[in-house]
């Protein structure tokens, strides 16, 4: 009888985590104000423009490889550790 009451709350769970998902697009909600515009914006940003992240917080990748040996430029902060 316990492993019944364990099995359909474990059914009931996942049937109420999986309805929780919405596939429609975002909405404001009626009589709200819109999103505050940032500071020095003429416009707010679109949600494309929120949601893609800028250069510095995505990097791009560097690949490259050495292709021969270079000497290395000498560098006069490149100290021994003390002691």
């Amino acid at each position: 009888m316990a492993t019944k009451r364990l099995v359909m709350a474990t059914f009931a769970a996942t049937a109420l985590l999986g309805a929780c998902g919405s596939k429609e697009d975002l909405k404001p909600v009626a009589g709200q104000p819109a999103a505050a515009i940032p500071v020095g914006a003429t416009r707010a940003p679109t949600t494309e423009e929120l949601t893609t992240p800028d250069a510095q917080a995505r990097p791009a990748r560097s690949d490259e490889l050495l292709k021969r040996s270079e000497q290395r430029e000498p560098d006069d902060f490149d100290l021994p550790p003390p002691g």
